[in-house]
């Protein structure tokens, strides 16, 4: 008797937890509903974090890249906040445009006070991950800006952030600004356990949001992971005939991977070299790194989004960038070695199969998904 009790008893505790199990539904507020009040005043930020970490495509290795997704979401707002420069107009953003997988689509973006930059808006979407590629060469890393000037993104926001034509914000004033917002000590709490605002908590926020910057859905993308699944490997990769690509996709590829890839990746790497003459003009209004009439090498993810192209945007489409090469390389002095026959400027002379061909195959650079990854977009109501 006294066992069937306690079995009944049993069951009914089971039942109670059970009930209270399906009716509870558990949501963490990240932010008390004071703080969201004032946030959601001028931001549009969930109150369930988003997760800025990813894992790296298979044919890479796989490997968890983890984020500080509140640092991020700090960095994130930042990134948009037109009140960071001087005239309140101009904001990474503007030169830097997610539906343009960050990047400009004119020669020369618009600066603060009716200025304009002196060169063309670089693409933080150019490559899978930022953080992967971009940094100190000493650690095999692509330094930042055309001319390869700094090492770190803190290094090219603190330079972004003070450049006369593009914010005009020195460091102070741009924690001045910060130090005016309802916001940002909420921002600041979540980020860093406390809402003291300095230099490198700024700059540490913008570096991380840039560093997570990820896009790895292109078709390309796909074709890559299906092939090293069945292979293994990435080697004699221009010969493969991938099934996804069409056979003009197909074709651009081994072009590519012949005629381009020892500058600018052979796959999905980094540039072979990270600076180079490729024969633009005989005469540089801008001379590049250190006079020497050379620019970084850039990556080509999203390029088909990119245009205008080259440093000064002289270049407007991907076909008039094939066209360059095929026919248009000047002898400069400083011509890279690439492109030389002997003492003259290299021609490719593609044909127009081949040209349509190399557009085709670059043009599956492109990855629709980081164009509307919320991550990425703009908070600001």
């Amino acid at each position: 008797m006294k066992n069937s009790i306690t079995l009944t008893v049993l069951l009914i505790i089971l039942f109670l937890l059970s009930s209270c199990k399906e009716e509870l539904d558990v949501t963490y507020e990240r932010y008390s509903p004071e703080d969201y009040a004032t946030l959601s005043e001028t931001l549009n930020i969930d109150n369930d974090l988003l997760d800025y970490s990813f894992v790296f495509p298979k044919y890479y290795n796989s490997r968890t890249l983890a984020m500080n997704s509140d640092l991020a979401t700090l960095g994130r707002v930042m990134f948009y906040d037109l009140n960071l420069s001087d005239d309140r107009t101009i904001s990474c953003a503007s030169c830097h445009k997610q539906e343009l997988a960050f990047a400009d689509d004119k020669a020369f973006s618009d600066g603060v006070n009716n200025r304009q930059t002196t060169r063309n808006s670089l693409a933080l979407g150019a490559v899978f991950n930022f953080a992967e590629y971009y940094g100190d060469p000493n650690d095999n890393r692509i330094p930042f800006f055309w001319d390869n000037r700094a090492n770190t993104v803190q290094e090219q926001a603190r330079q972004t952030f003070a450049n006369v034509d593009e914010m005009n914000m020195p460091m102070d004033k741009v924690m001045e600004r910060v130090n005016e917002s309802s916001y940002y000590p909420i921002l600041f709490r979540e980020a860093f356990g406390d809402s003291e605002i300095t230099e490198d908590r700024i700059l540490d926020a913008v570096s991380e949001f840039v560093n997570s910057m990820s896009t790895y859905e292109s078709k390309y993308d796909i074709e890559l992971d299906k092939h090293y699944e069945q292979n293994f490997s990435l080697n004699n990769i221009e010969n493969a005939s991938f099934s996804g690509f069409s056979d003009e996709e197909n074709f651009g590829k081994q072009l590519y991977i012949t005629n381009c890839g020892n500058c600018h990746g052979r796959i999905n790497g980094f540039p072979g070299k990270i600076e180079a003459n490729n024969g633009l003009a005989m005469d540089y209004a801008d001379t590049g790194i250190n006079g020497s009439s050379m620019f970084k090498v850039p990556t080509l993810r999203n390029i088909e989004l990119t245009g205008p192209y080259m440093h000064d945007g002289s270049l407007e489409t991907l076909e008039e960038v094939v066209e360059h090469y095929s026919n248009g390389i000047m002898n400069h002095p400083s011509l890279s070695q690439e492109l030389r026959n002997g003492n003259q400027a290299r021609q490719f002379n593609f044909d127009d199969t081949d040209k349509a061909a190399l557009v085709a195959f670059l043009k599956t650079f492109t990855d629709q998904n980081m164009l509307v990854d919320e991550r990425y977009a703009d908070p600001f109501k």
